[in-house]
């Protein structure tokens, strides 16, 4: 049976990028809605009943558990969600499946959030504070080297097969220019990426919203909904 119509708010960051390829690995049907957060979009009270957080990815479900209507923030959870209504991409048997999990959390709780705030002071931070620039340069080149090891011993993240963790990862991984990192010092790594990269799917999903997300940096008034008190307002 065709499922329904998924539909995703998001837009073309690390992060919607996720669930972006995993919508094509899984090649779900879907309608794709941008969320222009440098124009405060996230702050809508329609968005905020889907993602309370005020953060892309959201998506909703009509065909969810049960048959019934769901709706979920969070990239990882997403993920996870999709994985189980698809059977791809999340192995199903332990330990294989507790791997990748634990990869797909190491991705949540250290390379995203470690990589977005490198590319935050030394790339949007309008005070240049030597200090926080090179903590968390130092901390990406730490994340790479743990995932460089582990890629040395397998050919994805998690063993030999493709998974969620890797679809998590690699939005934020490619970026080694960004984060000033010399990709060669990381071979496994760049090794995986370029696999990755390689993929139908991926390629489809980068594409996924990027003609909506203007190029160049951002306005005075972006900059301020994006990183100013307007992030913090009560709603």
């Amino acid at each position: 049976m065709e499922h329904e119509m998924i539909d995703l708010f998001s837009w073309a960051t690390p992060n919607g990028r996720k669930v972006h390829v995993m919508l094509e690995e899984c090649s779900l049907r879907y309608n794709a809605h941008p969320i222009n957060i440098g124009k405060g979009e996230q702050f809508d009270p329609k968005f905020l009943e889907i993602s309370p957080n005020n953060r892309i990815p959201a998506i909703t479900d009509s065909d969810g558990p049960e048959g019934k209507p769901i709706s979920l923030f969070e990239s990882g959870a997403i993920l996870i969600y999709l994985a189980e209504k698809t059977n791809k991409f999340l192995p199903q048997k332990s330990p294989n499946k507790y791997m990748t999990l634990q990869w797909l959390m190491f991705q949540m709780g250290g390379v995203g959030p470690m990589f977005g705030q490198s590319n935050h002071f030394s790339h949007y931070s309008k005070d240049k504070i030597p200090y926080a620039i090179n903590r968390y340069a130092d901390e990406s080149k730490r994340l790479y080297g743990v995932m460089d090891k582990q890629l040395a011993r397998s050919e994805y993240l998690a063993g030999n097969e493709y998974t969620i963790a890797d679809i998590a990862t690699h939005p934020w991984a490619q970026g080694f220019e960004r984060r000033g990192v010399d990709a060669n010092q990381y071979p496994n790594v760049k090794r995986w990426v370029e696999l990755i990269h390689n993929r139908p799917a991926v390629k489809r999903g980068i594409k996924v919203l990027a003609d909506a997300r203007p190029s160049g940096n951002f306005t005075e008034e972006e900059h301020e909904i994006l990183f100013g008190k307007t992030q913090f307002q009560k709603r």
